[in-house]
């Protein structure tokens, strides 16, 4: 496949990605997707046969599932009770599938008009978020030292067929539930699964339960994410650069203002402040605070102030929208389809641990990129909005690179005597 071809095999799997999650499955057709990713329809047919061939790509192709397990690793080590880890865990997964209602809808509901593939892969993607969750519980349940009466592989299988089970119940059905409310599910759920499915060590034993499964290096994300290479870095903004232009605009926020996902859903284009000595966001989340927009990242220029990705993203917008970025159906754009984009940047891309890399990691590279600048912990406190003692991780991270890139600096003076 030619580089030109396979850009136009990502556009349509982003395109159809986006109206998919925006009106569901059935109600997009291909010459929607098609529009939406500036080909015909004859180069779409040519390329997937049909809708459903594009449908099987998207499930294989785009990730729809790895990004459900970003954050899993996080969760575990900061979680201090078993209770607190699974709650928090079942309301960020109801939350985030809740922000797509119709691809919930197509994915489960239409399931069985789908040819045996694509079905075959549906069942791929489910159980690779199972292996997610897997790998959470069992790190949660080792800080806790508990052991299970069934392996945790179920455990992580029953917990996300509650999860959604009620979820499609919840989208589909208008009768009484027998919760009358979320809450009060997740408290049954959570009461479920401590006093039916857990036990607590043998009095007096401090070994590692024999029935823990080892964790997984290569499907868990590192709890401590630290920031990215520069090298990393610059992959992931080519490759964002060649999906669109407002994908190439996301990119750039992320990397030169160190923003969150969710804050960035949230900007409007009046939060944008441009001239030629800055350009400023002003940031509505939390404590209202503005943020520099950075020329340079990691060495490298990405435009001026008043010419960047994201001024060539709001120059060639024709609509009356006031959100910064929208999604396929015009709409502002939500955290989770900020996070389904970024799955399809980072595709194929690897840390140094040998991780796919997290979203949250751009905002822990800006912010140690900043303290090597120069910028004190009390200015970035400012800027963040975060406390200096939140911020202290990353002043420690950047003291570590500090001190690495002197020694390599001495390493290439020429030393004064002679072994």
């Amino acid at each position: 496949m030619t580089r030109s071809s396979y850009s136009t095999h990502q556009r349509l799997i982003q395109a159809a990605l986006q109206l998919f999650a925006a009106q569901g499955i059935t109600d997009t057709t291909t010459r929607q997707i098609a529009e939406l990713a500036g080909v015909n329809e004859v180069t779409l047919f040519r390329h997937f046969g049909s809708k459903n061939g594009l449908l099987l790509a998207v499930i294989e192709d785009a990730g729809i599932f790895t990004w459900l397990g970003e954050t899993l690793g996080q969760q575990a080590s900061q979680s201090s009770t078993v209770p607190e880890a699974l709650r928090t865990y079942a309301n960020q997964s109801l939350w985030a599938l809740e922000r797509i209602p119709e691809l919930v809808r197509s994915l489960i509901g239409e399931a069985g008009q789908y040819p045996p593939e694509n079905r075959q892969a549906l069942g791929r993607g489910l159980n690779q978020a199972n292996r997610y969750t897997t790998q959470f519980l069992t790190t949660v349940l080792h800080h806790q030292h508990l052991q299970t009466h069934l392996p945790i592989e179920k455990l992580a299988s029953l917990l996300n067929s509650l999860l959604l089970g009620y979820l499609v119940l919840k989208l589909t059905s208008e009768g009484d539930e027998p919760w009358k409310s979320q809450e009060e599910f997740l408290t049954d759920l959570i009461e479920l699964f401590l006093h039916g499915a857990l036990t607590p060590p043998i009095l007096g034993t401090v070994e590692t339960p024999t029935r823990i499964t080892p964790v997984l290096r290569s499907t868990l994300m590192p709890a401590d994410s630290t920031d990215l290479p520069a090298s990393l870095v610059h992959s992931i903004l080519k490759q964002a650069k060649k999906m669109s232009l407002q994908d190439y605009a996301l990119a750039y926020v992320l990397f030169a203002g160190g923003l969150s996902a969710e804050e960035l859903s949230l900007l409007e284009r009046s939060h944008s402040i441009i001239d030629y000595q800055h350009h400023l966001l002003q940031i509505p989340q939390g404590r209202v605070r503005q943020v520099p927009l950075n020329q340079w990242i990691l060495g490298r220029r990405y435009g001026s102030h008043p010419h960047n990705p994201l001024t060539r993203w709001l120059k060639s917008r024709k609509d009356s929208q006031p959100a910064l970025f929208l999604n396929a159906v015009g709409n502002p754009i939500t955290e989770v389809e900020i996070r389904l984009r970024w799955q399809l940047w980072v595709d194929d891309l690897l840390t140094p641990q040998g991780y796919l890399p997290a979203i949250a990691q751009t905002q822990h590279t800006w912010c140690i990129e900043m303290l090597m600048r120069g910028v004190s912990l009390e200015t970035l406190s400012l800027l963040t909005g975060k406390s200096t003692a939140e911020l202290q991780p990353y002043a420690n991270r950047a003291h570590e690179k500090e001190a690495l890139e002197q020694a390599i600096r001495f390493d290439q003076k020429p030393s004064n005597s002679t072994p």
